[in-house]
């Protein structure tokens, strides 16, 4: 046994003198603060775990337990609301199956439809493609870009919205606009 160990259990040290490790996330060379309306929410969303008052969002509530006596007084009663909810879930659960069912049968006469109509179409249609199958282009232009460049372009999946198109805001981004990208274009 190490020196440091045998020392520390002869002594006992509060937990809270141990320093504790701390990741921080973001870039090097940006601030750490960050925006007092994100820390402002956070504090409302996420209160401190204090007894002593309720909660805005309802996390504790000193109150509830009376109320809830006030408002179902029996357990009788608590399981009849109970049952009546799971029921009311189970009703939208079956309509929404329903309607699922109908799309769908009426996806499939489409289909067939489209079958007798024209064949081509509908073989087109229904054509399994590869989500990572690359065009030329795509290929050579891969020898340029960075490692992180690749990364996103291979988990890129076709025919969904693409991942490296950025989210609409209130404010333009810190780093500007980048105006040399371009979508890659499939060639048919």
């Amino acid at each position: 046994m190490s020196t440091f160990l045998s020392h520390t259990g002869r002594t006992s040290l509060p937990l809270r003198n141990i320093p504790t490790c701390i990741r921080h996330y973001n870039a090097p060379g940006t601030e750490q603060a960050g925006d007092p309306k994100n820390t402002t929410i956070r504090k409302v969303l996420y209160p401190a775990n204090m007894k002593s008052r309720s909660t805005p969002v309802g996390t504790w509530r000193p109150d509830v337990g009376p109320a809830i006596q006030r408002a179902i007084p029996s357990v009788q009663a608590h399981e009849t609301i109970e049952r009546a909810w799971l029921l009311h879930k189970r009703h939208l659960r079956k309509k929404r199956e329903l309607e699922a069912e109908r799309k769908f049968e009426c996806m499939k006469k489409a289909m067939d439809v489209l079958h007798e109509i024209d064949p081509k179409l509908y073989l087109e249609a229904n054509k399994k493609d590869d989500p990572r199958a690359r065009s030329k282009e795509e290929m050579e232009s891969m020898k340029t870009m960075k490692a992180s460049e690749i990364r996103a372009m291979e988990a890129r999946i076709r025919g969904l919205f693409p991942r490296e198109l950025r989210i609409p805001t209130e404010t333009p981004p810190r780093t500007g606009w980048k105006y040399e990208w371009k979508a890659f274009h499939r060639s048919l």
